[in-house]
């Protein structure tokens, strides 16, 4: 692999082509239907203090989706692994934002036959990316009515940039002063938002939508810490009117951990504070990054 000369790589690293370049380097063919046609599927991992969590869940649902998209980057698990490292350790940063990518790449001169195309892998880590900015206690959020890209088009198991319908929803909670959306699914059951899933809270039970949305790493490790807690977690539909009379709703996103709602639609969740299951789980979320079985130091 070549060796990096830029002196300054803080602002993040990328692994291209088989090589590692700085972040303002780094660039893929226009051609390549990554770019056309957002064919595409990643996955996100994060670096908190120097160590990764659940890196092999996260990697396994990357060679999941590639498998579902009929795409090969002829690479091991641990080469991914390996790459993933690289990037970090050339950072220095020890809080990174950490994603790798396969995109369809470009098929022969002339065809729009996919098999003709070789797929291509990409990395790269930057800063630690926040949905919640640092020192803010809670998210404003709305409930947009845009529906989320149904199940039957693309099984949203499957990580995808077909994002435009989150965008425009962004627009909307721009539009109406919160910072981030909530779509619905067909049924108008709430889903999911960019890049997070939503979890209400009802004394002590919680509920995360169960269909229509990302398995999300950071769902799922709410979903097993809730029963240590003395917590019920389940799955399943959730309505509008469920969400707004709720006790406690919060995000959960690789992007930030457990993030508290404290407005949604304009009216305050639990008196515009975060409530106190949302506080304990977020603490036993970042506990998780200490234990072993859950880590892995890089830093």
């Amino acid at each position: 692999m070549k060796a990096l000369q830029t002196e300054s790589l803080e602002k993040g690293v990328a692994f291209i082509g088989g090589q590692l370049v700085p972040i303002s380097e780094a660039k893929i063919p226009i051609l390549d239907w990554g770019f056309l046609h957002s064919d595409a599927t990643y996955d996100v991992a994060h670096l908190w203090k120097g160590k990764f969590f659940r890196l092999e869940d996260h990697i396994n649902r990357f060679f999941a989706g590639m498998k579902s998209l009929h795409m090969d980057i002829g690479m091991t698990r641990l080469q991914v692994k390996q790459a993933m490292i690289d990037c970090v350790k050339a950072t220095g940063l020890e809080d990174a934002y950490v994603e790798i990518i396969c995109t369809r790449g470009q098929p022969k001169p002339g065809s729009r036959d996919p098999r003709t195309c070789q797929n291509q892998f990409w990395v790269f880590a930057i800063p630690f990316v926040y949905i919640l900015e640092p020192g803010k206690k809670g998210l404003s959020v709305i409930i947009s009515q845009r529906q989320r890209i149904p199940v039957a088009s693309l099984d949203p198991r499957i990580k995808n940039y077909h994002w435009l319908d989150l965008v425009l929803g962004l627009y909307e909670a721009y539009d109406r002063g919160a910072e981030s959306v909530l779509l619905v699914d067909e049924q108008g059951y709430l889903c999911e938002g960019p890049g997070f899933n939503v979890f209400i809270v009802k004394g002590k039970s919680l509920l995360t939508p169960g269909s229509g949305v990302l398995q999300g790493i950071t769902r799922q490790t709410i979903l097993e810490l809730a029963p240590t807690l003395g917590l019920q977690a389940e799955e399943g539909a959730i309505t509008e009117a469920m969400a707004k009379g709720a006790d406690e709703v919060f995000v959960t996103s690789t992007a930030g951990g457990v993030i508290p709602v404290i407005c949604l639609n304009g009216e305050p969740v639990n008196e515009g504070e975060p409530g106190k299951v949302t506080q304990r789980l977020s603490e036993a979320y970042w506990g998780l990054h200490d234990e072993p079985q859950h880590s892995l130091a890089v830093i």
